[in-house]
């Protein structure tokens, strides 16, 4: 269960004064520290361990305050919206918002998002976003409209997923919600069309997300008293198309139905939320947290004096308007688990707050809703669901297992798959993953939108799969393009045929840079080139190539005259390397893979030429950057070693030369790889007419065994 402490007053407004207005919070710099924008004229810092203001800034008269100040993080300073698009920045140093920084829009701005770790976001009225430098770069910049007419922003949040920023903001337009979802890391955006689901008439009160590293959990407290989920990929499979989402029951009558004033909601973590709201129709309005986890009230606080309907959750503090206060609750929220759920953890509670599970009733008709039980009757239902299950025979997890593959979400079977491996390994593990694997493959083939590469992944990494036991994975991972998966595959399976290691290395050679950038793959086999490339040594090529050996006399004068004529950006562009570093990534676990050449040869000629090209002017930077070291070894955790990167340019040359040979943009790379050849059977030759006199030198010394404790010996070689 959570901790909750004693609530304290931030701000109260004077009894002489009005209604309150609406105020917004926003985190400053520190964790303890908030900006509150209150009455569209002043912006207040506080400290709430102080309860206290640190300042306060205020507009002249006449302007209004109409986007809420927020703190970029990165300088520290505070940025404010006024008049819809003059804005302001400023720091603590700074007394007169009239005299701070200032900059004159060309449209109207809805609101900034600033987060942790990035620059802020600037949202305008017709959909369109904008980093901050980059507006401030320009601020009459032209801006462009993303949205349709008479469509109007109601909610927006700002995310940070896989240390990349992700916008999502929601719409409405005559009834009708769609969900836009910007990705900044690949600047593609995405509109979703939410289906309200069997209640088309239900009014959308307030928007709460949460995010994992797959989708984002979207909920809505609708009109009805009930909160609705819905699912949104972060990554979506047709960006361009415009899909629809349809929201699920998420908690039943959490709220009254008839209420229509001081109802909001907030995610505090996956597994909590806090709702303001009157939970009956005649009661006062409260404060509610339930876990949707277990779909349990942890606790509630009545607010006497009513409420706006205004609800932010900040470093473990809830802020609401109560009355005409900001009440702040300070609420941390634990681990979800099953105990805390019930009640049955021990905390210090507040003496004006309720503590008490309520349960989801499913036998309840869907009209009746939720209501509140004594606690008599809970333990009585506890008891009875105690004894049914124990009359039950229980299940073993492995068939728990294969059957939530089969009819599952992705989603579920994601979290049953990483409980079942997180429990001790039975003597059928093996079976069980395999089965497993083949089951969700299977219901991959029937159904083609399914496809759970995160489960597959989990699967693959616990080193008992090999290409016999499942060669549907690597070939379904082929038809999606999954390189991540197919490099996972070829680290961990030894058995892998030649034509399916070809058929990964077309793949990892014709996928385009911008996919690339959108995939997570393994980086341990490679290491920054761009820092041990130096200038000096760009000049000195063909000295390297002969691993220190530089003979007198050079038979080939027309390879020669071909290199000395090579421009100096070509020579720049031959020492640094030619694929990026994803595609170096991908292209070593290749280098890694075993193969028979007998095997491998017919495939390797069915790759087009500039591909095999383009892996020979790979394998060569790799050449090159061995023969810097004396050890002739790559840096890095599991780089490729120097047979194989020789062997590898042996294979494409035997099964593609008379095809690359014809191409002129790899004439020069041939020529390069002539004179690298070249210069190894020099070393090689001149290795060999000193063997002998090493022979001769191990032979005196077999000969001469009885030596003293000191002598001198004179050898001349001849």
């Amino acid at each position: 269960m959570a901790k909750k402490k004693k609530e304290f007053t931030l701000s109260k407004k004077k009894k002489s004064a009005g209604p309150e207005k609406k105020k917004n919070v926003e985190q400053s710099e520190k964790k303890k520290k908030f900006l509150v924008t209150e009455k569209k004229k002043k912006v207040i810092l506080y400290k709430v361990s102080d309860q206290k203001p640190l300042g306060s800034w205020s507009v002249k008269q006449g302007q209004i305050i109409t986007c809420p100040a927020v703190c970029n993080f990165q300088t520290r300073e505070y940025i404010v919206v006024h008049d819809n698009k003059v804005l302001r920045i400023w720091n603590n140093e700074d007394v007169n918002l009239d005299k701070v920084f200032k900059a004159t829009l060309s449209a109207e701005v809805y609101r900034i998002l600033s987060v942790q770790g990035t620059e802020p976001l600037v949202l305008f009225k017709e959909g369109a976003v904008r980093g901050l430098e980059a507006l401030l770069a320009d601020p009459q910049q032209k801006i462009e409209t993303v949205i349709s007419d008479e469509e109007v922003i109601k909610w927006t949040k700002f995310f940070i997923v896989f240390r990349h920023p992700v916008l999502i903001f929601v719409t409405e337009k005559h009834g009708n919600y769609f969900a836009y979802v910007q990705m900044f890391n690949s600047r593609i955006l995405t509109k979703y069309t939410l289906l309200l689901g069997q209640d088309e008439n239900s009014v959308i009160e307030s928007f709460t997300a949460s995010v994992d590293r797959k989708f984002i959990s979207l909920m809505s407290l609708s009109s009805d008293g009930c909160i609705y989920e819905t699912l949104i990929p972060i990554r979506p499979t047709d960006p361009e198309k415009n899909q629809s989402l349809v929201r699920s029951l998420l908690l039943k009558a959490v709220v009254s139905g008839n209420t229509r004033n001081g109802v909001a909601l907030i995610a505090l973590d996956q597994d909590h939320i806090a709702v303001l709201g009157s939970p009956q129709a005649a009661s006062k309005e409260c404060l509610s947290v339930w876990n949707i986890k277990f779909q349990t009230l942890q606790t509630s606080k009545e607010l006497p004096q009513g409420t706006s309907g205004q609800l932010w959750y900040y470093g473990e503090n809830l802020f609401m308007l109560h009355g005409k206060s900001l009440t702040v609750i300070p609420y941390k929220c634990e681990v979800s688990s099953l105990a805390g759920a019930l009640g049955k953890l021990k905390h210090d509670q507040d003496p004006g707050t309720h503590v008490m599970p309520r349960f989801v009733n499913w036998e309840t008709p869907q009209g009746c809703g939720l209501g509140f039980q004594n606690s008599e009757q809970s333990r009585r239902i506890l008891r009875r669901r105690k004894i049914e299950v124990s009359l039950q025979p229980e299940v073993p997890p492995s068939k728990q297992l294969l059957s939530t593959i089969m009819e599952d979400s992705e989603k579920h079977i994601e979290v049953e798959v990483r409980k079942f491996l997180a429990l001790k390994q039975t003597p059928d593990f093996h079976t069980v993953i395999g089965d497993t694997v083949t089951g969700l493959l299977e219901r991959c083939k029937a159904e083609p939108s399914f496809y759970p590469r995160n489960c597959l992944v989990q699967l693959i990494q616990t080193h008992v799969l090999s290409y016999s036991l499942c060669p549907d994975l690597m070939e379904i991972a082929l038809i999606k393009k999954d390189v991540q998966l197919l490099q996972l595959c070829l680290q961990q399976f030894p058995d892998i045929p030649e034509s399916v290691t070809c058929a990964c290395l077309k793949i990892f050679l014709s996928i385009g840079d911008d996919s690339l950038q959108e995939t997570d793959v393994s980086m341990e086999s490679v290491f920054d080139y761009s820092n041990s490339v130096h200038d000096e040594k760009m000049e000195e090529q063909t000295e390297i190539l002969q691993n220190g050996f530089n003979p007198e006399e050079d038979k080939c004068s027309n390879c020669d005259q071909e290199l000395n004529k090579k421009p100096q950006d070509e020579t720049k562009e031959s020492t640094s390397c030619p694929v990026v570093p994803k595609r170096a990534a991908l292209l070593n676990a290749i280098l890694h893979s075993a193969y028979s050449e007998t095997f491998l040869l017919p495939h390797l000629k069915d790759i087009p030429a500039q591909h095999i090209t383009l892996f020979l002017k790979y394998l060569y930077f790799l050449y090159l950057k061995c023969s810097e070291n004396a050890t002739m070894t790559l840096p890095g955790i599991h780089p490729p070693t120097l047979n194989q990167i020789m062997d590898w340019i042996c294979l494409l040359l035997d099964a593609n030369f008379t095809v690359v040979v014809m191409m002129p943009e790899a004439k020069r790379l041939l020529i390069s790889l002539y004179k690298l050849v070249k210069s190894q059977i020099s070393v090689y030759s001149e290795l060999n007419k000193i063997e002998v006199s090493f022979r001769e030198l191990q032979k005196l010394n077999q000969e001469k065994n009885n030596r003293g404790l000191y002598s001198i010996e004179v050898l001349e070689l001849f």
